[in-house]
């Protein structure tokens, strides 16, 4: 597949819908029944990603009877479709993160992560996955000369923190950089079949998953008491929120502590060689790299584009972006794959794993990875399976959900928070911007129905699908996302089908349908 630069090129070539190489490249991944009946189970895990597998399979190991809930499929959300780096080297981190919480907890963080790197190490070889595991070396750099000390301090973060690095004054990339600090035998893989293994060692020791099961809600008694959206209920000792975004926020105002951004991703074969090694831009745009093989032949994984989630305008730009960049640096071939990701970030950038609730010890979270869940979701595994196995953790208080700093917490709060005000008030004035008679095959677009705002798309087939905008979870105004056809909120980042049904969390319940007829 050949992308043009031209925009109207660009879109006619590309898939209707984005395809994760990860997922495609794994046809066989298994598939598991609905819950239909009660159950009383020692662990509930919510969410079947990198994080809830391998918690899963963790807790087993300790001889637990746990069960995995997912609104879909396994592996589907994030985890299938990120560029699936494991490396402790998350973009300048350890420099910003001794100014705010001091060596310790900064060295702390960063063994958390390579612990996390030798558990994905040490289980290919133990269990002899085939991955496409390979060590590879991690850059972050930089073509800009401002941002040249800032490579420098993070370099010497290293020096303080003992991390084995290296600076260079350029990175072995075909095309001029300015310096990189590097972080030494990181590694990348192929998430899918790794997880695929875990989960058959999982059943193996008798856990359960159930698909297309979505909990609505939970009873903090004792035992807890699960709720799912078509009736079964569980009654469990613990239950660990593994959702990406937390499934239910028991009043630990997590929606206001927390957003989301999407990213994107291309992978292609190229003309120039990929030098090997994992790359970073320091500045943004970002531009991540990394090697892959595609049925076998070389290729590389392109990502970046970063922005918050249904704030993106033409969201195909994002693409067209990374395909320019990889046309003038690597000299693109064909275009195989494309597809995108949504993060999630915290107040002060480090993960939120642990207990979610003071007082409530059986209750467990994980989430804010900000993009670099491969490492961090192996972090959130052991430290969970750890508190509920009633061993002590180094790393609890580092991650502890219930932290709040005054810096850089307080500001970010209300940068964030003012920004949801923001779209909130801006999607309740916005003007229409098309009338839904008008939308061509394959095009979405804010529209009036009997006065009323309304999200209109029309399919392939002509079918027009019609939805009212109002997001499910606190009233903002969702918005078209044309490259992926969906619904994103800009607020908190749920995101729904073009038909409403809910794809992306913290929303539960589908956007109400509107009856084209009554236009």
């Amino acid at each position: 597949m050949n992308l043009t630069k031209n925009n109207e090129d660009f879109t006619s070539t590309l898939p209707q819908f984005p395809e994760s190489y990860w997922l495609h490249s794994t046809p066989s991944i298994p598939a598991f029944p609905k819950l239909t009946e009660d159950l009383s189970i020692d662990v509930v895990i919510v969410g079947a990603g990198i994080t809830g597998i391998t918690t899963a399979y963790l807790m087993a190991k300790k001889g637990l009877k746990v069960a995995v809930l997912d609104a879909g499929r396994i592996m589907e959300g994030t985890t299938g479709s990120t560029t699936a780096k494991i490396t402790a080297q998350h973009d300048l981190t350890y420099s910003e993160f001794i100014s705010h919480f001091g060596e310790e907890k900064t060295r702390l963080y960063y063994e958390a992560n390579d612990e996390a790197l030798q558990f994905v190490k040490n289980t290919v070889t133990e269990l002899g996955i085939d991955c496409q595991f390979t060590e590879e070396d991690a850059y972050v750099y930089t073509n800009d000369d401002s941002y040249i000390k800032k490579i420098q301090d993070e370099y010497k973060a290293y020096e303080k923190l003992g991390i084995p690095g290296a600076y260079a004054d350029a990175a072995p990339l075909p095309y001029e950089t300015r310096a990189a600090v590097i972080m030494k035998n990181q590694a990348q893989f192929n998430p899918v079949p790794f997880l695929i293994r875990l989960v058959q060692e999982f059943i193996g020791m008798g856990g359960q998953i159930f698909e297309q099961t979505t909990v609505v809600g939970a009873a903090l008694e004792k035992p807890l008491l699960v709720k799912t959206k078509h009736g079964p209920r569980i009654t469990c000792h613990n239950l660990v929120s593994a959702s990406h975004y937390p499934f239910m926020d028991f009043k630990g105002l997590y929606f206001s502590r927390l957003h989301t951004e999407r990213s994107y991703v291309l992978a292609a074969r190229t003309e120039k060689p990929y030098p090997g090694g994992m790359y970073l831009s320091a500045e943004d745009p970002k531009r991540s790299l990394r090697s892959v093989l595609l049925n076998g032949e070389p290729a590389v994984i392109i990502g970046g584009e970063g922005h918050k989630t249904g704030q993106g305008l033409c969201t195909f730009q994002y693409y067209e972006h990374l395909q320019k960049f990889g046309e003038e640096t690597f000299g693109l071939r064909d275009i195989l794959y494309r597809w995108s990701a949504q993060d999630i970030y915290t107040l002060d950038k480090m993960p939120y794993i642990g207990q979610q609730l003071s007082g409530v010890p059986n209750l467990l979270l994980a989430t804010g990875y900000r993009k670099w869940g491969m490492t961090n979701s192996i972090v959130a595994a052991i430290l969970n399976t750890k508190l509920v196995a009633g061993e002590k953790s180094p790393y609890e208080e580092v991650f502890n959900p219930q932290r709040f700093h005054s810096d850089p917490d307080i500001k970010t709060f209300m940068t964030q928070n003012a920004n949801v005000a923001k779209q909130l008030i801006g999607g309740k004035l916005e003007q229409t911007r098309k009338d839904a008679g008008e939308l061509a095959a394959d095009e979405g677009s804010v529209v009036q129905v009997n006065g009323k705002r309304a999200g209109a798309y029309r399919d392939s087939s002509g079918k027009l699908h019609i939805v009212d905008t109002t997001c499910t979870h606190m009233g903002c105004e969702v918005e078209w996302n044309e490259a992926e056809r969906t619904w994103d909120c800009p607020c908190h980042g749920s995101r729904y089908s073009f038909q409403g049904d809910v794809i992306e969390g913290p929303a539960k319940k589908a956007l109400a349908k509107v009856d084209p007829d009554s236009i």
